[in-house]
């Protein structure tokens, strides 16, 4: 299992380095767990040469094989946690960028104090990234915007949240622009790859070849500042009001109805035993999101 593992992680990340890091072990002892796994099977699993490394055609079709086996694997260590209670153990959990720094310090805060006994792993990415990690076993399970119509996942809404305005402190009052109005203004999008970026071009109608000429921002701390400097406007979702606009000279306010708003919930692999105790960290993700006046769900 350890050789499997280490080819895995190699598999993933296509860098001795990354995967050895990955692993929590040097670079020597992870190439020389794989060759120990190439001599076990008598053929070459990667070619080796330059920074990057590519696997072969046979290591191609053994990575395949091989998630599917480690994912087994952790299920079963999964069913006998679902036995005992409370949960216990490494929780591996996954959070969107504009959720994570918003309510990911509360849910760890309920979570460790509910179940003292485990081990949590938090990581955060994009959508995407998530799921494909969910996917292949390398989370447990994640927070993220729904609808993610993955027909292996399990889908729990949680609470939904509104887009607001965000614009120069001296436009308070000023009338609240619609989505015609919000097309021809400067506004200021998070990069490709986030789903918010997505859901906020959607809001506005705006067409994919003019949404590629928009200022775009790493973080929503980012687009908040340069609104303040007076480049702009942006949407940011209601959780991130309170940490993001209290530095930046900028006013918030609701959008036109009808409102633009995303849903928050869990996902999580439905072959996955700890079914039931995933329902339980959603009533403390529900709960969590509450205290900043937003979940109406």
């Amino acid at each position: 299992m350890k050789h499997l593992r280490y080819f895995e992680a190699l598999a993933q990340h296509g860098h001795f380095g990354r995967a050895a890091e990955a692993c929590a072990i040097s670079q020597p002892a992870l190439s020389l767990q794989v060759k120990e796994l190439e001599e076990i099977l008598g053929a070459p699993l990667v070619e080796r040469g330059g920074k990057q490394i590519r696997l072969t055609s046979l290591g191609e079709a053994f990575a395949d094989h091989v998630r599917g086996i480690l994912q087994a694997v952790d299920e079963l260590g999964d069913l006998a946690r679902a036995s005992n209670s409370p949960l216990a153990g490494r929780l591996r959990i996954g959070v969107i960028p504009t959720v994570a720094p918003y309510l990911l310090p509360r849910v760890i805060k309920d979570l460790m104090a509910q179940y003292p006994g485990v081990d949590l792993h938090p990581r955060e990415a994009v959508t995407q990234k998530l799921i494909e990690d969910l996917t292949a076993g390398r989370l447990d399970t994640a927070i993220v915007a729904l609808p993610i119509s993955e027909p292996s996942l399990h889908e729990m809404p949680l609470f939904d949240e509104e887009f607001l305005l965000v614009r120069p402190a001296e436009d308070a009052g000023r009338p609240v622009p619609g989505p015609d109005k919000l097309r021809e203004m400067r506004l200021l999008l998070l990069e490709e790859g986030h789903c918010f970026r997505d859901q906020a071009i959607s809001f506005c109608k705006i067409s994919p070849s003019r949404s590629r000429d928009l200022m775009e921002g790493s973080c929503l701390t980012t687009l908040v500042q340069m609104v303040g400097a007076g480049i702009g406007i942006t949407l940011i979702p209601e959780m991130a009001v309170t940490i993001e606009t209290r530095s930046a000279a900028v006013s918030v306010v609701p959008l036109s109805q009808p409102r633009p708003a995303r849903t928050i919930g869990m996902v999580w692999r439905k072959t996955n035993p700890l079914a039931e105790q995933f329902e339980e960290i959603a009533g403390i993700v529900r709960h969590a999101g509450r205290p900043n006046g937003f979940g109406a769900h």
